[in-house]
């Protein structure tokens, strides 16, 4: 409400106070309406984020990421609109340098210039310089054709016909090129996205492909793409110290359209081995035969959780390496239920440990052992004395006794790291691995056969690899589908995700 003065020298007290009044129930009604709109975007952003590790697991998180997004634009909006509203002292506020936009993307140039350039005194006017605002633009999956001619030479004389051979093609006389293809395995095993889904994005982009045709092609991709998922699972095997998890999938039954609890296992080298890769073993149950059957007879150091499945594994010789998470998280969750004073004496102590592997973290398996024998031995000794002190005191069966118990039994696994600088502190390095699964499962609902959870685990065994390595999956899939024809055997390692190198063009 806008006033000006003459009009208020015509106003009479009355007029006056109630203009006062009222613009006083104005300002109040916008100082709590900020106050809300504050409220309410402290709210969201510690929602989005909070250490998820903790407080939100990461299928929840996926469902509300989107969601929590889109409020907290709106409510800054809200709050952006409130305050051009409200008259306020000036401020200088330090605006977020934006990032240039990648100089590879095409451009298209709009110019956007005055109807006349004849001054309203009669003068041409003279272009003195310009101003340039790039916007990112989008245009949906577009399609070309590949067109292999192949020219046919006679010989006049003798009659003889040359023709170049067919190229050597994963999906032979079939209609996708391995760029299509790639596209298709990225799109449903890293972007999980659905098959149906697939089939009406490429309707919406001009080409009609049924989703039967597409299936094809994945059942395809994926008995090509297994000699190479099991030349990295003997890689993997190779190394002295991996790591090892699983999660549940659900996989349809055969038959009466029910579902069951399936498990995709995850093996991974060691977080300091001089490897990085991730194979998916997907089986029917978390029976501990699975992970027998998958390492052999491999022997050395495996990082794992407390499950039974494990233990014929360390009976038969494997040495097993415990997870310092897994013992924290029993106190965190102990002190998030009651305030427990034990609980946040022992997540302190586990605070300083971690800290000395940050610390750590850089140095080779030489220098992080001495530091560990130095600086986390003394640590952990007198936390042990102290758990075994606090558990005398505290009754059997209660939430704290659990929490001291799960740590004591296992105290040789939880700090044989200490005496090893090539073992890590925890199993996170795995479970960092495995959340891609997790995600999934929200757009896979289930595997639909043995054979397709299978053929899923190979498929995210590479494109996960790739992805620890730093390579765009839809690029390391279209080179590896183009040269996998041709390659020979004795030489597939050069396509393993940790090996390969695109061929330049």
């Amino acid at each position: 409400m806008v006033v000006d003065q003459h009009s208020l020298d015509e106003l009479s007290a009355e007029q006056l106070r109630e203009m006062a009044a009222r613009l006083m129930g104005q300002l109040r009604h916008q100082s709590a309406l900020l106050e809300k709109l504050s409220y309410e975007n402290a709210l969201l952003k510690r929602m989005k984020f909070a250490a998820q590790s903790e407080r939100f697991n990461t299928e929840q998180r996926s469902l509300l990421e989107d969601e929590i997004d889109a409020d907290l634009a709106a409510v800054a909006d809200a709050i952006d609109a409130l305050n051009t509203q409200q008259p306020t002292a000036p401020e200088t506020k330090q605006q977020a340098k934006r990032q240039p936009l990648p100089t590879d993307l095409p451009r298209r140039e709009i110019r956007h210039e005055p109807d006349s350039t004849t001054c309203q005194c009669g003068c041409q006017l003279k272009r003195i310089g310009e101003d340039v605002a790039e916007k990112l633009d989008y245009v949906p999956g577009v399609f070309s054709v590949e067109r292999h001619v192949r020219g046919k030479w006679a010989c006049s004389q003798c009659e003889t016909i040359v023709q170049a051979p067919v190229p050597a093609h994963v999906i032979d006389k079939g209609i996708p090129s391995t760029g299509l293809l790639a596209q298709v395995l990225v799109a449903k095993y890293a972007d999980h996205l659905p098959l149906y889904r697939q089939e009406s994005i490429f309707g919406r982009a001009g080409v009609a492909i049924p989703r039967s045709t597409l299936a094809q092609w994945v059942g395809t991709c994926g008995v090509r793409l297994q000699p190479l998922v099991d030349a990295l699972k003997t890689e993997i095997l190779q190394r002295r110290v991996l790591h090892a998890d699983e999660t549940p999938v659900q996989m349809l039954k055969p038959g009466d359209g029910k579902t069951h609890r399936a498990y995709l296992w995850a093996y991974a080298p060691g977080a300091f081995e001089d490897m990085k890769a991730v194979v998916y073993d997907f089986c029917e149950s978390r029976g501990g035969e699975h992970a027998r059957k998958f390492l052999g007879e491999w022997r050395g150091s495996l990082t794992c959780d407390d499950f039974s499945g494990y233990k014929a594994l360390i009976a038969s010789g494997v040495t097993e390496v415990g997870c310092l998470a897994h013992a924290r998280r029993k106190f965190f969750d102990l002190h998030v239920a009651n305030k427990s004073q034990i609980a946040e004496f022992a997540l302190e102590q586990f605070a300083r440990v971690y800290d000395i592997e940050r610390e750590v973290k850089e140095l080779n398996a030489n220098q992080r052992q001495e530091a560990r024998q130095h600086k986390a031995r003394p640590v952990l000794d007198a936390l042990h004395e102290w758990m075994t002190l606090q558990r005398q005191k505290v009754p059997n069966g209660s939430a704290t006794a659990k929490a001291l118990d799960y740590s004591l039994r296992r105290w040789d696994a939880l700090t044989r790291f200490v005496d090893d600088g090539q073992l890590p502190v925890d199993n996170n390095w795995i479970e960092n691995q495995i959340r891609p699964i997790a995600l999934g499962r929200n757009n896979w609902l289930f595997a639909g056969s043995l054979r397709a959870g299978q053929r899923a685990a190979a498929v995210m065994s590479l494109i996960q690899s790739a992805r620890m390595n730093g390579h765009d999956p839809y690029a390391y899939l279209k080179d590896v589908l183009t040269r996998l024809p041709t390659q020979r055997a004795s030489q597939i390692g050069e396509l393993l995700p940790h090996c390969w190198k695109a061929i330049a063009v």
